[in-house]
């Protein structure tokens, strides 16, 4: 977590407000009203469920919140005290915000994993005005028995005799309400201990290792690889060892639930209209109508409607199927155009894992594919980002020729390092220099940072992700490059920590490797500003010489920065990048550029 230095008034600021404000100012806090609606708008929080801090665990208690309502947090901040089916655990915090609601008091029993328990909201935002989730506070009522004499039953156990033990899907992250099994690393049989990792599990940060905390056999496997699970859902169990692991018994309702169908004499509730294909697209009918009259191949026409306002029933076309004699007969191939003019069609009653939606898309141009966590998170945080920061930009041109003959100079002494390890280096200097841009903004409040934390952004299967090369302005060029190659493989094989990519005070987006020339990147709040770093490109000089030269241009935060600061940055990543050898000893000292903006006051 990086330290940062709070923008505050000062000692004189201060008096001068006593001096002329004799009585204490009165904050007045309207609601924020939507004039489309005439409704007050409220800050939507994130959720903060119960974790599953171990691989039993289905409940638990909450001992004591460590941070109260309002409480700034950040990665590796405890949030409470849990009492699990184990011992008592600190439940960290993994990305940072502000603790907006409490939901479930000190002392709540019996909590069952995946249950909201707090609300967080993003820095910046109010968090007095977070909207509660309907229900939040108090227990969900209970489904009213089928009968007034005798309770529902439970679902009873299938297969075995032995009693296994519930391993569910655990919380990985405060935020995380539902994830991937990438791929179980145990089958069933295998004898696991402390430590071990049953599976991957992509949550809505990364692809995170599942390890037991207890010795057994891991006798039953519910869930397979590639499945998207809830939290604190079982997706395996356990026996002792010594039990007989092929004999345990499967919770009843581990089983997976039939799908509905609907009922043969029940008509249809709401009307619907059809498809466009037929003669008669006024008569309404339900789905299951529908699908009759495509399966003998009969028109809505032909069937007189007994139901209300002329709904065509079930009943209307079996009797008219019954008094011709008609036998079903193969569909006809729908057109893509009809199939998606009708939604109330056969086409649209599957769910979204069944197999007939995934064989008409091709059909129609289009493979449907469903986002990971990791993918929902990078859009929602993008589009949060784009629509409430008011992005402006700057660019610069870095003539790259004495970085490329450094690096060339290095390699024939077997010492290997990136384009991408000199442009890190060269922001980190420029941080040091220009540390308006090594900043925070949230809250309204601006937070410069004491330390320099780049976070880089590195492409992987699941999207981006930036991990960060920490205290970047103490390393040396050597010891970016290994840092970096180290991240970025535990990054493309999934193995990064939380405290490896959650945090950083600046980025840096590189697409010169892939042919890139110049692009702009979008700001990751709270930072204030990303580097996006374009690929090199031969050019002429006015004098016909032959050069390269690299296009980095800044998106930076109107609100939190100003041009000039912007200018100076840029100013220092340039002279760092074509002054290398200067830069590697601490940067270029001084910016003739900075002087004369200094003095004319700007």
């Amino acid at each position: 977590m990086a330290a940062v230095t709070k923008v505050r008034l000062g000692g004189l600021s201060q008096k001068l407000l006593k001096t002329f404000v004799t009585k204490p100012p009165l904050f007045r806090n309207h609601p924020k009203l939507c004039f489309h609606h005439s409704a007050i708008l409220q800050v939507a929080g994130q959720e903060i469920k119960m974790p599953s801090l171990s691989p039993t665990m289905t409940e638990g208690t909450i001992v004591k919140w460590l941070k109260k309502e309002g409480d700034a947090v950040a990665p590796g901040d405890v949030l409470c005290e849990i009492q699990t089916d184990k011992a008592v655990m600190s439940f960290e915090v993994e990305e940072e915000g502000i603790l907006a609601k409490i939901i479930l008091p000190d002392d709540s029993k019996d909590v069952k994993v995946g249950s909201l328990i707090a609300l967080m909201v993003a820095e910046g935002e109010d968090w007095q005005s977070v909207e509660l989730p309907s229900g939040s506070g108090a227990p969900a009522a209970a489904s009213p028995a089928p009968s007034a004499s005798t309770p529902a039953a439970a679902p009873l156990p299938t297969g075995g005799s032995v009693p296994g033990t519930a391993i569910n899907m655990p919380s990985l992250s405060p935020t995380m309400t539902e994830g991937t099994i990438v791929k179980w690393l145990k089958k069933e049989g295998d004898t696991v201990a402390p430590g071990d990792v049953l599976c991957e599990i992509q949550t809505d940060k990364a692809v995170m290792s599942f390890e037991v905390e207890e010795e057994g056999i891991l006798a039953k496997i519910l869930v397979p690889d590639d499945s998207n699970v809830k939290v604190g859902t079982l997706i395996a169990l356990m026996v002792g060892e010594g039990e007989d692991w092929k004999d345990v018994a499967i919770p009843g309702s581990a089983a997976p639930a039939a799908a509905a169908t609907p009922t043969p004499s029940a008509a249809p509730k709401a009307s619907a209209p059809s498809s466009g294909g037929h003669a008669h697209s006024d008569l309404k009918m339900g789905p299951a109508v529908r699908t009759l009259l495509e399966a003998y191949q009969m028109s809505p026409s032909e069937v007189s409607g007994t139901g209300p306002h002329g709904l065509l029933t079930k009943g209307d076309v079996l009797q008219v199927i019954k008094q011709r004699g008609l036998t079903a007969k193969a569909p006809k191939p729908v057109p893509p155009p009809a199939s998606a003019k009708s939604p109330s069609g056969p086409s649209a009653q599957p769910t979204k894992t069944s197999p007939q939606v995934a064989s008409l898309k091709p059909t129609e141009g289009f493979t449907d594919i469903e986002l990971t966590s990791m993918r929902k998170t990078i859009a929602k945080r993008l589009t949060e980002s784009k629509t409430q920061i008011p992005h402006s930009y700057g660019l610069v041109e870095c003539q790259v020729d004495k970085v490329m003959a450094l690096r060339k100079q290095l390699k024939s002494e077997n010492i290997n390092v990136s384009i991408n390890d000199f442009v890190i280096k060269a922001v980190a200097v420029a941080l040091q220099q220009v540390p308006e841009i090594n900043a925070l903004f949230s809250n309204d409040k601006l937070s410069v940072s004491n330390v320099v934390d780049i976070s880089v952004a590195v492409a992987t299967p699941n999207g981006l992700i930036t991990p960060i090369i920490k205290d970047a302005d103490r390393l040396g060029l050597v010891q970016i490059s290994q840092k970096m190659k180290e991240l970025a493989g535990k990054a493309k094989e999934g193995k990064l920590q939380p405290q490896e990519f959650m945090g950083g005070t600046f980025t840096i987006s590189n697409l010169g490797m892939f042919g890139i020339s110049e692009f702009s990147a979008i700001i990751n709040p709270p930072q204030v500003a990303i580097l996006a770093v374009g690929g090199g490109r031969p050019e002429l000089d006015g004098e016909g010489n032959l050069r390269t030269m690299m296009t980095a241009t800044l998106s930076y935060d109107r609100r939190a920065v100003d041009e000039v600061q912007v200018a100076n940055f840029l100013e220092v990543v340039q002279r760092n990048l074509e002054n290398p050898n200067m830069m590697i000893v601490g940067g270029v000292p001084g910016s003739e550029g900075a002087e004369e903006r200094q003095a004319l006051g700007l």
